[in-house]
């Protein structure tokens, strides 16, 4: 007999949504914030019990995802490298009602959690790096997913701005004062060969004499201009 295929996850209308650009840290280096998706679950045939997953993914694996089948097959955040997506941030429709205060800012932080291994199963380690990443909301419940929501649009973090030199002025003031110190350090290794030369050729001329704590050169003279009379008997 033929084992019919389980059901697929029932469709949920929903695009998961960027917070408001005006909320500082909606999106950071290794972060970005979405808006909760309150009421979103209400439907007859998910439970109070059913776990609700946010898919995080990389915006070109979400064609080949594969909502898992158990909970022991749930994705890590250090499955995004093979994979391109994991599972983060399980919650439970209750956390998500759709008749909350509209002066209240409800928001889940995704890669807001630096304490958490990588490797752990429901961890919302740091993003590794600036996308563009795709999410989607997932219920599952023991025997599988049972609903999911549309994928949002794609998201693209913050990234370093490598330095830049000033522009103008100020990068023509900076090559003068270089062309300046290089002219004087230029000048100062000149005067300092010109006076390891002057020390040497003065130091050839001299006679060491040796002591036994230090040494002086006492400057020899040529004594050729000085003629010797021979000595005068006394008559």
């Amino acid at each position: 007999s033929s084992v019919c295929p389980p059901p697929a996850p029932e469709r949920i209308s929903y695009v998961p949504q960027l917070a408001s650009p005006t909320l500082a840290g909606t999106l950071t280096q290794s972060t970005f914030t979405l808006e909760q998706p309150s009421g979103q679950f209400s439907h007859l045939n998910i439970s109070d019990l059913d776990a609700i997953w946010l898919v995080v993914a990389h915006s070109n694996a979400t064609p080949n995802f594969t909502a898992p089948r158990r909970v022991e097959d749930i994705p890590a955040p250090a499955d995004l490298t093979q994979r391109g997506y994991y599972l983060t941030l399980m919650a439970h429709r209750s956390l998500y009602p759709g008749n909350q205060p509209g002066n209240q800012l409800r928001v889940l932080r995704v890669g807001n959690d630096t304490g958490c291994f990588p490797a752990k199963r429901g961890c919302n380690t740091p993003l590794p790096g600036p996308g563009p990443y795709r999410v989607k909301f997932l219920v599952m419940r023991d025997r599988g997913p049972v609903a999911e929501t549309e994928w949002s649009s794609e998201t693209r973090l913050q990234q370093a701005e490598a330095l830049q030199a000033a522009p103008g002025p100020q990068s023509a003031g900076a090559m003068v004062i270089i062309a300046i110190l290089s002219v004087l350090l230029a000048v100062l290794l000149t005067a300092l060969l010109a006076l390891l030369i002057y020390t040497c050729y003065d130091t050839r001329g001299s006679t060491p004499i040796s002591g036994p704590e230090q040494s002086v050169y006492v400057r020899r003279y040529d004594t050729h201009h000085v003629i010797s009379l021979p000595a005068v008997e006394d008559s």
